[in-house]
């Protein structure tokens, strides 16, 4: 069985153009063109359409999607794996709907509506990668810290927070070495950052695990594109992993 490329831009909910896109960037091509021109695509054609629009769903740019497609081997291994993302992308909303649920009852009912619960899936983005990095009491000990100071401290946290982000920013800027002294008090006041933060190996005084995450971070910072442009670019985010990691081996 086949379809045209009007019938399955149709059944898509796309545009007989953005299958045309596809093609010409080498994502998807049609199963065959016939003598009159017309494109038609099979069920094979129309499974790869499926992980495509999955993958854009999740907020992949086009030349993402094409190294995940031909970088696969397994077929069936990339549609488990879409299908795991899926399923956590179905719980996170689940965690949301019995948040907003419980909001609306409680103000129905005169009461107040819990913080914790009120927040539970909007706050926890960053979980499964705390908890794979540092374990699962690591998340809970500083979920619960968070969600339990005010808005004001919530607020004066960030900012802080940005105030040394911008200081790290403003050093490349100034073309200093990352093993420079400035570069390494600004890492000095990213560990001490970190101790604030109740469950962390800073916070706890472990010294060795301190080391490791720290290292961890930094390795995180230029790994994870989403830091690249927190400081900045990539270069930034290198800068800021370079002079951590000379912090944790000299003078952690």
């Amino acid at each position: 069985m086949e379809w045209t490329i009007q019938e399955l831009a149709t059944r898509a909910g796309i545009t007989s153009r953005t299958l045309r896109h596809y093609d010409r960037v080498g994502l998807l091509a049609p199963s065959r063109v016939g003598a009159n021109g017309y494109r038609y695509y099979d069920p094979g054609a129309v499974a790869r359409l499926q992980r495509i629009l999955l993958m854009r769903r999740l907020g992949m740019g086009l030349p993402a999607i094409a190294e995940v497609l031909a970088d696969e081997v397994d077929t069936c291994d990339g549609l488990r794996a879409h299908i795991a993302a899926l399923e956590e992308e179905r719980d996170r909303i689940e965690r949301q709907i019995r948040s907003v649920r419980h909001t609306l009852e409680a103000l129905q009912a005169g009461a107040e509506p819990r913080m914790d619960v009120m927040l539970a899936g909007f706050n926890d983005r960053y979980k499964d990668e705390v908890i794979s990095r540092w374990g699962e009491r690591a998340f809970q000990v500083s979920n619960d810290w968070w969600h339990g100071k005010t808005r004001d401290q919530q607020r004066a946290w960030k900012q802080a927070t940005e105030d040394l982000v911008a200081a790290w920013v403003a050093a490349v800027k100034a073309g200093v070495s990352p093993t420079s002294e400035h570069a390494q008090s600004l890492a000095a006041r990213h560990v001490q950052w970190l101790s604030q933060i109740p469950g962390t190996p800073t916070a706890e005084g472990d010294r060795e695990r301190s080391i490791e995450m720290v290292k961890g971070m930094g390795d995180m910072y230029v790994d994870d594109p989403r830091f690249a442009g927190m400081y900045d670019d990539a270069a930034g985010a290198t800068f800021v992993r370079d002079a951590l990691q000379a912090y944790a081996r000299t003078r952690m």
